[in-house]
Order: C-alpha cells, then structure tokens, then sequence
C-alpha cells in the first residue's frame, strides 16, 4: 500500500509547498498551533458529547448539547484535516512509513466510521436516552473516546519517534 503512494508522497514533499512548510519560521509553527486547536475544538466537543451520552451532567438536555457542540467538533475535523496536510508536506517521505502516522490515520478512519454509524443508528433515538439509554449505544460511545483519545496519543508521540 505504501508503494502506492510513495511516488506522491515524494513529490508533495520536494513541492515547492513542502519546502515553504518545512522551511519557513511561520507556516509550520502556525500549521502545528492550529493543528491544535482543531484537535481541542474536536476532541473538546466529542469528549463533552459523549460523556453526556454516557449519563454525565443529565440536567443538558441531550438534543441540545448534540446540536451545539457537532457544528463545534466538525469544524475541528476540517482544521485537522487542512492543517494535518499541511505538516505532513513539510515531511511526507519518513511520516510515510512511520508506524504511528499509519496507526493515527486508522484510528481516524475507524473514528469517523463510528461516528457515522453512531449518527444512522441513534440519532433519532437520542431524546429516549435520558430514561432508558441502549448497552450497545454506550459500549459504543465508550469505544468512541478510547479511539479519539488513540488519535491524540498517536499524533503527539509521532513528534517523539
């Protein structure tokens, strides 16, 4: 799979762009703080949401705080996403092949995945969750925080290995 992409990767990475990341004082310490703050408004947002799907701060009404803190975790996503790109160019080649980077960009898949099935599966249900919320909803909201809190964990260490 790797060798699939690797002739991309290579060009991203000697793009006049990679250089610009890899190179300027401004554009790789700017991509990495907003890198952050997608990853607080993202996880932020999910960790209160499934937290109150798991039964804590009940006196929220639960259609509410979905409603308010969705628009707040999607748009940490699409900063992630766009700034994730930005400092992978500035080092594609090695991130590449880097295990963690491969697992961070699993998790992300499975994350979002679950997120999706999540939203098919209850979201129409969510008002009934306050009198009687469903074992297998909150296994998977449970599974949902251990996936995200993976992706952060990975995405920090790749700057460690």
């Amino acid at each position: 799979m790797i060798e699939l992409v690797l002739p991309w990767v290579e060009q991203l990475e000697a793009s006049p762009f990679g250089a610009l990341m890899r190179e300027s004082t401004l554009f790789y310490p700017a991509a990495n703080l907003l890198h952050l703050l997608g990853l607080v408004m993202l996880l932020g947002s999910m960790l209160l949401l499934d937290l109150r799907l798991l039964g804590f701060a009940r006196e929220v009404p639960l259609l509410e705080a979905s409603r308010r803190l969705t628009p707040i975790g999607i748009a940490g996503l699409l900063l992630l996403l766009l700034t994730g790109f930005c400092l992978f160019a500035a080092d594609a080649g090695p991130l590449t092949k880097n295990w963690l980077l491969q697992l961070k960009l699993l998790l992300v898949a499975v994350g979002a995945t679950n997120a999706l099935l999540f939203r098919a599966l209850w979201s129409a249900r969510l008002a009934d969750w306050d009198q009687r919320p469903p074992t297998s909803g909150r296994l998977q909201v449970a599974l949902s925080i251990l996936i995200w809190c993976g992706v952060m964990s990975a995405g920090r260490l790749l700057a460690y290995v």
